[in-house]
């Protein structure tokens, strides 16, 4: 589990296809890791396989793979880290599980005085569940839906300290960014689907 607070931006060293999976060999500012956590690359939660201080390798089997960009990630692309929480530390983004549910496109990157604005189309599974200022995970940091300017289209408006600490302000209009939607919502979504029929009968 993770809370969608960036706590470093990493940069693929290398990418290859081995037998565990598309293998990323990640440098960072980690230096006490350990084999086998977790580790949320753009929000998809991956299992450290090996580390050293200053950089560790991730592999990303098939099932991943599909339903994420990391299949298309190279040397020197950067990528937002984030250690899974520990019970105890301070939950200041949201829940976030570092189950990517989809990926969305930029649709525009606007700037509007100290706020940079960047509307982004998210899968129809994902739009279902937006809400005027919810909270969604972009590229696995914890945002707030700023508005909703059409329907599967989240608009969100980033701060000076996020766009310098994440990967965020690298972001152009057509790139493909990590979504995934509240986990409440989801929940929630779940459990009045199968009455929704049932109103006003």
């Amino acid at each position: 589990m993770f809370t969608g607070l960036i706590d470093d931006v990493g940069t693929i060293e290398s990418a290859a296809n081995t037998p565990a999976g598309r293998e990323l060999r990640v440098r960072c500012a980690y230096d006490d890791l350990d084999d086998g956590e977790s580790i949320a690359l753009n929000g998809a939660c991956l299992t450290v396989r090996d580390w050293r201080p200053g950089s560790f390798t991730v592999a990303a089997v098939h099932t991943t793979l599909d339903r994420t960009t990391i299949g298309q990630w190279r040397g020197g692309q950067r990528v937002n880290l984030e250690r899974a929480m520990r019970l105890g530390d301070r939950l200041g983004g949201h829940i976030v599980q570092g189950h990517v549910d989809g990926v969305g496109v930029v649709q525009r990157v606007d700037q509007s005085g100290d706020a940079r604005l960047i509307d982004v189309v998210v899968p129809a599974e994902v739009g279902s569940l937006l809400v005027p200022h919810g909270s969604i995970a972009i590229d696995g940091v914890s945002l707030t839906v700023n508005a909703i300017p059409e329907d599967n289209v989240v608009q969100l408006s980033i701060i000076e300290y996020t766009l310098g600490q994440t990967a965020l302000g690298l972001l152009a209009a057509g790139d493909r960014v990590h979504v995934e939607a509240d986990i409440i919502g989801k929940f929630v979504a779940r459990l009045v689907n199968p009455y929704l029929g049932r109103v006003g009968r």
